[in-house]
């Protein structure tokens, strides 16, 4: 199960609002994104977290709901700390924080989850992927050279590409108004599965159905 979670992204007041920044985009908007007491640690914001109590925020919030008898559903495998955290290394060096709070906690690879931006998938559409190709991704490049592997997971927000142009120069520019509002639609819908695959300890069904998600008609 996914000990560690990295939203991807760049620092800085000029950087909030570009679509490189999807990952934190995301994690701001989640809806017990206030409840994250965030730390600066293992060049990142991060936050540890007893798994109980996450499970709790996902109650709250109504992404996951108790069994009858009034336990929720948690695995008996669930770890009993998770992890969060936004790299301050800047996108393409990503990989030097998430290695260093892996290597602290002794979390494999196969238990990190890496939430970003993609190019490669249109703005409305959502994947849910393990292990396989970077998409020239940078920050996917940089975790990869840090754990000697690619097999980690990876929540593969779309931003797609531009027609034409310079892809860096588009990454690092900001989403438009009507793209902001698609974005907060696709961060709603996205709750859910969030929330389930943090809980599951098999995620094969689940990749499946998310393997690439169109959420939004753009």
């Amino acid at each position: 199960m996914i000990q560690l979670v990295a939203f991807l992204g760049n620092y800085g007041k000029e950087y909030e609002d570009t679509r490189h920044n999807a990952g934190w985009l995301f994690e701001a908007a989640l809806p017990f994104a206030d409840k994250i007491s965030w730390q600066s640690k293992y060049k990142a914001d991060f936050c540890c977290v007893d798994y109980d109590v996450f499970a709790t925020w996902l109650k709250d919030a109504g992404l996951i709901k108790e069994r009858d008898n009034g336990t929720l559903p948690i695995p008996d495998c669930a770890p009993k700390k998770i992890y969060f955290m936004k790299p301050m290394t800047y996108m393409n060096l990503s990989g030097q924080a998430i290695g260093e709070a892996a290597r602290f906690f002794k979390i494999p690879a196969s238990d990190v989850l890496v939430v970003h931006d993609e190019i490669e998938l249109p703005l409305g559409t959502v994947g849910l992927k393990w292990s396989g190709g970077l998409g020239g991704h940078n920050g996917l490049r940089s975790t990869k050279e840090t754990f000697g592997t690619p097999d980690f997971w990876r929540i593969r927000i779309g931003v797609g590409k531009p027609a034409n142009g310079n892809v860096a120069d588009y990454v690092l520019g900001s989403f438009t108004s009507d793209e902001k509002i698609t974005l907060s639609q696709i961060f709603t819908m996205m709750n859910p599965m969030f929330a389930k695959f943090l809980t599951i300890k098999d995620a094969t069904n689940l990749q499946k159905e998310w393997n690439k998600k169109k959420l939004v008609e753009v």
